[in-house]
């Protein structure tokens, strides 16, 4: 029996296809969704939420535990976490490990998980609200 394995692919043409399946909303869009009702998700670390703050609102989940935290049957799940109906956005520094991390929740069922283009950083610029870490 042989095991033929699938060539490597380098993080640049993974992101391109995991993106292709992705609706990936500007910081406006976003915000204008939140708004709505929809979820964003936060999973920066702890550092740059201190260095920079929070978008409030947002719920935080450190990445290691998103799916654990996101998933709807999970005994884990955060309270937000109500239905794999539930419109997720998940945010990152710069808007790449969210762009995998929301992948990650459609193969968990969470068809209509998303992420900012430009994560965090494209929000901030975009004079989005953002509130100090610690008040």
């Amino acid at each position: 029996m042989s095991t033929q394995r699938t060539p490597p692919v380098g993080i640049d043409e993974l992101l391109d296809r995991v993106r292709a399946d992705l609706d990936r909303l500007t910081a406006a869009e976003a915000f204008a969704e939140a708004t709505e009702g929809a979820l964003l998700v936060d999973i920066r670390y702890a550092a740059l939420r201190d260095r920079d703050g929070l978008i409030p609102g947002a719920l935080i989940v450190e990445r290691n535990e998103l799916e654990w935290r996101l998933d709807p049957q999970g005994s884990h799940r955060a309270a937000e976490a109500t239905s794999h109906d539930l419109r997720v956005v998940v945010i990152c520094n710069e808007g790449y490990a969210s762009s995998l991390a929301a992948v990650s929740l459609r193969q968990l069922g969470l068809h209509r998980a998303t992420d900012l283009i430009g994560g965090f950083q494209g929000w901030r610029r975009e004079g989005l609200p953002v509130a100090p870490a610690t008040e």
